[in-house]
């Protein structure tokens, strides 16, 4: 047989035994021992081909369940991190984000009464979903409320500290709408106070008393400090990937700003602290993902990033049909060779399937039985093999 590398194809021979004989196995024999094989019996064929397609780039979820019910019911879930959102759990306390780049994130849950443990859990986005971030929900054995608020505009609020002293201590960041929120209180007299590096805020600090009830609407308002500011700055390239990138600036302060035709970008009239650099631009993922910057009273440059065009890879298989009567086939997949299947189609009676949902830098094992009308399956056929790069 030949092996054309150019058209990254290859040919298997396989057999898929009759319903009627379940004990015995059917084989499906690789096409470079053909010969030897064809005396086993093998009379049907199996192809497997990996082709590429630009795509956009591939995002990916976080999801997870607050248990019991009764604490994950109605709970309110933030996401902040490589991105930042908010969703309510539903009824049975199970939670998604969607949409979701590479990168590391933190999800916190909140349900006024409820103690959740962990109260936050960091997840990390690298190729694929992450499931089962999870958590318990715990009812307080006293009834206890919130404070929340906003300080704005968002380039004053978003990732501002803000410290909560009184009956109970603690301090948290603003998300990138400059919202905040501190659960879990008693009742009592409390101060909320907002910081961040190059802004002054209005007022300082309010008192805030809890009395039976969540407290809302603690607001601030943050203003610019005069003085010197500092700029980051970078390159992205090849320059098809990095012309009209999308740069994120988070941290100390936040922006987005556009890279030139060059795939320059250059952030401006920053305090010192420190923030993170992403870039982002359909159909490239980036090297490194993102950057974290320091400015210490001093201009940063030279912050920089490669773009790769990212590849959609996928499988095709055909086999030849069953020597008996059948309704159709079940095809399934593995990532460790002869162990692990999970089936992955059920097909009525056709005679081929592509697999669109590989990754790169995967190899897959896949394997396929026959299905009579009574739902009988066949055992499995051996082995054809994907490496997708």
């Amino acid at each position: 047989m030949k092996f054309d590398q150019e058209e990254n194809t290859v040919r298997t021979p396989a057999n898929l035994l009759a319903i009627a004989d379940l004990a015995r196995r059917a084989l499906l024999c690789v096409a470079t021992l053909l010969p030897a094989l064809l005396i086993c019996g093998c009379t049907g064929l199996v192809s497997g081909q990996s082709s590429s397609a630009s795509a956009s780039p591939q995002t990916y979820s976080i999801s997870g369940t607050i248990n019991p019910v009764t604490g994950g019911s109605g709970a309110t879930v933030t996401l902040g991190g490589a991105a930042n959102a908010t969703t309510t759990a539903n009824s049975s306390g199970i939670y998604t984000f969607t949409g979701l780049a590479n990168g590391t994130y933190t999800i916190t849950p909140i349900h006024t009464g409820y103690t959740m443990a962990p109260a936050s859990q960091s997840a990390t986005v690298n190729g694929a979903n992450v499931a089962g971030v999870n958590f318990t929900a715990t009812p307080q054995s006293n009834p206890t409320f919130s404070i929340s608020g906003t300080i704005s505009p968002v380039a004053g609020g978003s990732g501002a500290t803000v410290t909560l002293s009184g009956p109970a201590s603690a301090t948290m960041t603003a998300n990138s709408s400059g919202n905040y929120t501190f659960t879990g209180l008693a009742n009592g007299a409390y101060a909320v106070t907002p910081s961040l590096t190059g802004y002054t805020f209005s007022p300082s600090t309010q008192s805030v008393t809890v009395n039976g009830a969540n407290v809302l609407a603690v607001n601030f308002t943050a203003a610019p400090q005069v003085g010197q500011t500092f700029s980051i700055s970078g390159t992205i390239s090849p320059v098809v990937g990095g012309s009209a990138a999308t740069v994120l600036l988070s941290g100390a302060a936040g922006a987005t700003t556009l890279s030139d035709n060059l795939g320059n970008y250059r952030f401006t009239s920053l305090a010192s602290g420190a923030y993170v650099v992403t870039p982002s631009n359909t159909g490239y993922s980036f090297t490194p993902v993102n950057q974290s910057v320091i400015i210490s009273s001093a201009n940063v440059s030279n912050v920089n990033f490669t773009a790769t065009p990212q590849v959609a890879h996928t499988v095709a298989l055909t086999w030849n049909a069953s020597t008996s009567t059948v309704s159709g086939y079940n095809v399934y997949r593995s990532t460790v060779s002869g162990t692990g299947y999970a089936k992955i189609s059920s097909l009525p009676g056709v005679l081929s399937f592509t697999d669109s949902t590989v990754l790169n830098g995967t190899t897959y094992y896949y394997v396929t039985t026959a299905v009579d009308a009574a739902g009988v399956e066949s055992a499995y056929s051996n082995e054809a093999t994907a490496i997708i790069p």
